[in-house]
């Protein structure tokens, strides 16, 4: 079985910070992709940013130079730097991770999500 948790959501007030963190554990191979998506009330579900193993990295638009996603592989753990944070940037915020276990090939799971607020 394999989790992903994550940790970091809260409020903020517009122009401030936060970093989010998620963790997988359990029988992982190997880990591909890592990222996160969020979904704010009302809309779809989008992609914020994402890294590969190697280190190529993947932004929204909307939060190029802003946000400034991170992996340390040792720890199977994926981090996402938020700065200047805006309201529009309020939403459940989901980790992703694409794993090989040592019984599947390769499979997308999904944290339980992080609520992040932020006030204008």
């Amino acid at each position: 079985q394999v989790q992903l948790v994550e940790s970091g959501g809260g409020l903020v007030q517009a122009g401030g910070s936060l970093r989010l963190s998620c963790a997988a554990s359990g029988s992982i191979f190997s880990i591909n992709f890592m990222g996160w998506y969020r979904q704010a009330p009302g809309k779809q579900r989008e992609l914020v940013a994402r890294i590969t193993s190697g280190g190529r990295l993947r932004y929204a638009d909307s939060v190029k130079g802003r946000f400034t996603i991170s992996r340390d592989n040792a720890k199977n753990t994926v981090y996402l730097e938020m700065n200047s944070l805006k309201p529009q940037d309020t939403a459940i915020y989901y980790c992703n991770a694409h794993i090989e276990t040592y019984t599947v090939v390769s499979e997308s799971y999904w944290g339980q999500g992080t609520q992040v607020t932020v006030s204008s």
